[in-house]
């Protein structure tokens, strides 16, 4: 096999893999607005480092990086917004 029909079939395998890992925490997430178990910490490293790879990936022109780190990006910022949400101005029901 030539090595860079290697590269593009990892490049595929790593994204789906990577997408098809991630979405259901996002969807599961938006959908019921539990946060409890998230660590907001983790979650915004996630997103700093799915913002370099996407960075990353532009600049050397690789684009299974950048758009599998632009979907997983996406899902962290809208996991970490309502992760913030409910932490910080959801009222605790008394």
């Amino acid at each position: 096999m030539e090595k860079e029909l290697l590269i593009h079939i990892c490049g595929w395998v790593a994204s789906i893999g990577l997408i098809l890992g991630y979405l259901p925490q996002a969807i599961q997430t938006i959908r019921t607005r539990n946060t409890d178990g998230i660590s907001l910490p983790g979650f915004i490293m996630m997103a700093v480092g799915g913002l370099a790879f996407m960075i990353q990936g532009l600049l050397i022109e690789n684009y299974y990086l950048f758009l599998t780190n632009l979907i997983t990006f996406a899902c962290s910022v809208i996991i970490f917004g309502i992760k913030i949400y409910n932490d910080y101005y959801k009222k605790p029901k008394a």
